[in-house]
């Protein structure tokens, strides 16, 4: 089963590259995130068209999650939970049937910029709910994967030019913490156990040439539970899809599992 994740910035504004994607890798499994439009507004037919079920969890301009899954997807969980008053759209969870399940989510982790605002607040609260909510599912001892832009730079080999973030949220000392904490519970970064090799990122700037300089980030994660490690293949950054007409500034990150 392959599983991917993708930052799209726009569904519908990048809809031609989006689909010819999914048309050339065939994922069996995608988590999108930033798809910026309310749930009737997600372009689901494009993808229906090619044989996936949808499930979104959308919101006006900004934010909004989608799962898009060949297989059918059960046990729909919109939002993560700890504060019902939060009302940005950036978490989306659902079982994937199969004859081995596996619980899959989408996730839109608060940028929380600038770090001296509330948004940064809001950033850290959130990464706590979210090592609460996987908590919760590992206790279910099946295989989970944690995908999405969790806008967290881990370590110095996860940039092109690290001493440029010191001062941003992405790669604050109380940022990397939360997400240790988060791994820690025991899971895995599917990519650091598939491949590893420093110099891979998923997201460059649109500004000052940093695509084609390489002046990159490792923002987007594969989280696995053990169950789901166990049975990693592989894990695979698309990095030419930045170099394609109307480009999101994010590529995709694709695992394969032994499903």
């Amino acid at each position: 089963m392959r599983l991917a994740t993708w930052n799209v910035n726009s569904v519908n504004a990048r809809l031609e590259t989006v689909v010819r994607w999914f048309e050339e890798a065939q994922p069996d499994v995608a988590c999108l995130q930033e798809i910026k439009c309310v749930d009737e507004k997600f372009p689901a037919e494009a993808f229906e068209r090619l044989g996936y079920n949808v499930e979104v969890h959308g919101q006006k301009t900004y934010n909004g999650v989608a799962l898009l899954s060949k297989s059918p997807l059960e046990d729909v969980t919109r939002g993560l939970p700890g504060d019902d008053a939060d009302d940005q759209a950036r978490y989306i969870e659902a079982v994937v049937s199969g004859p081995r399940p596996v619980r899959v989510a989408s996730i839109y982790l608060p940028n929380g910029n600038p770090v001296t605002t509330e948004k940064y607040d809001y950033k850290l609260s959130w990464m706590g709910r979210l090592q609460a909510r996987a908590q919760d599912l590992l206790a279910l001892e099946e295989p989970l994967a944690l995908l999405g832009d969790y806008n967290v730079i881990p370590e110095p080999r996860d940039a092109e030019n690290p001493e440029k973030w010191l001062d941003d949220a992405l790669y604050q000392p109380r940022t990397r913490e939360a997400f240790r904490a988060l791994k820690w519970l025991g899971l895995s970064d599917a990519y650091l156990q598939a491949d590893g090799a420093p110099g891979a990122y998923t997201f460059w700037d649109y500004q000052a040439g940093a695509w084609p300089r390489n002046h990159g980030i490792r923002i987007d994660h594969a989280l696995l539970s053990p169950q789901a490690a166990d049975i990693l293949k592989s894990c695979e950054i698309h990095r030419d899809v930045r170099g394609w007409d109307k480009p999101s500034d994010h590529v995709p990150l694709v695992i394969e599992l032994g499903l």
